[in-house]
């Protein structure tokens, strides 16, 4: 590795990724065919994505995702999530207005003893609509937000350790295990030929831009991760794709080829971080740091190279 629209009463704008990031993509959420059901502050993080994605808050305004996300918190039994959904779907807020599935919704909540739901049946009525498709078990995890499965008791201490602390940074854990995964394999002393370091491969120079003494440390080194995936995604304004060929070759390689270099190893890189996360854009926190000064050439290279299916901005000229 180198180196807000309005809300209705009782709901809060979240104005910084770091604030409803703590677990963002719920980190180990899980389909309803599963045993283990997602605790509160999963649902909460999943619910406070949702928001910033339904008013664009450090991300790209997206009302049918934010639906989704609110939807998988509705089905796990989140009466904030039923009743945001609800809303949505009274006010046509993004989405087709259907008072019939906003009370289905709003019932859900209310049934839960949500005030706010119940309040708002008496305005969309009583008749509900059958059981929207979104409302169904997840049964393929390809399409969930479920974490990337540990394979042992160290991994799940690692888990459980960049569980703790991504909240901190505004990062998805679900990003972190993926980088961890691709770098390391979840060996906290692993080396490589050009001495990246630990569990998430950081070179001399990131441990002392980013204050990692030990870097054999998990908790350190972890730190130190998040500290650069932070700084990188408000670098490239939350852009996966090019997160992770910076991560990989450094930003500096990413502005010099005004998109993803033409390396074999990046590019097989940023493949596999985007399969494991499963998702091409993350929140950011634009107060982190200005963006990259090449970023809107980037966005304007229509060239996408062969061998990196889906990927944008990828470029083979200086």
């Amino acid at each position: 590795m180198n180196s807000a629209n309005k809300h209705p009463k009782g709901r809060k704008p979240c104005i910084r990724a770091a604030f409803f990031l703590c677990s963002m993509f719920v980190t180990n959420f899980v389909s309803a065919a599963e045993a283990n059901a997602p605790s509160a502050s999963d649902l909460a993080a999943l619910r406070n994505e949702a928001r910033a994605y339904e008013h664009g808050e450090g991300v790209r305004k997206d009302p049918l995702h934010a639906a989704k996300l609110y939807c998988d918190g509705a089905r796990h039994g989140d009466p904030e999530a039923q009743y945001s959904l609800g809303w949505m779907y009274a006010n046509g807020r993004g989405l087709p207005r259907s008072d019939e599935l906003a009370a289905y919704f709003f019932k859900l909540a209310a049934d839960q003893g949500h005030e706010p739901s119940r309040k708002m049946l008496r305005f969309v009525g009583e008749k509900v609509a059958p059981v929207p498709e979104c409302m169904n078990p997840v049964l393929d995890d390809r399409e969930s937000d479920v974490m990337i499965p540990p394979d042992n008791p160290l991994q799940q201490k690692i888990q459980s350790l960049v569980r703790d602390l991504s909240p901190e940074y505004g990062v998805s854990p679900r990003l972190v295990m993926a980088v961890i995964r691709a770098e390391s394999n979840f060996n906290p002393t692993a080396v490589s030929p050009k001495n990246a370091q630990g569990l998430m491969q950081l070179i001399p120079d990131t441990s002392v831009r980013f204050n990692v003494r030990k870097p054999f440390d998990p908790e350190q080194n972890i730190r130190g991760g998040l500290s650069y995936l932070r700084w990188l995604l408000a670098y490239f304004e939350g852009d996966v794709a090019l997160v992770a060929a910076a991560y990989n070759a450094g930003e500096g390689a990413v502005n010099r080829y005004r998109g993803i270099p033409p390396y074999a190893e990046t590019q097989s890189y940023v493949r596999r971080i985007l399969d494991l996360f499963k998702r091409n854009e993350h929140p950011f926190d634009p107060e982190v740091t200005p963006p990259s000064p090449e970023l809107p050439s980037i966005r304007n290279t229509k060239k996408v190279r062969p061998g990196i299916p889906g990927v944008r901005n990828v470029s083979t000229t200086s």
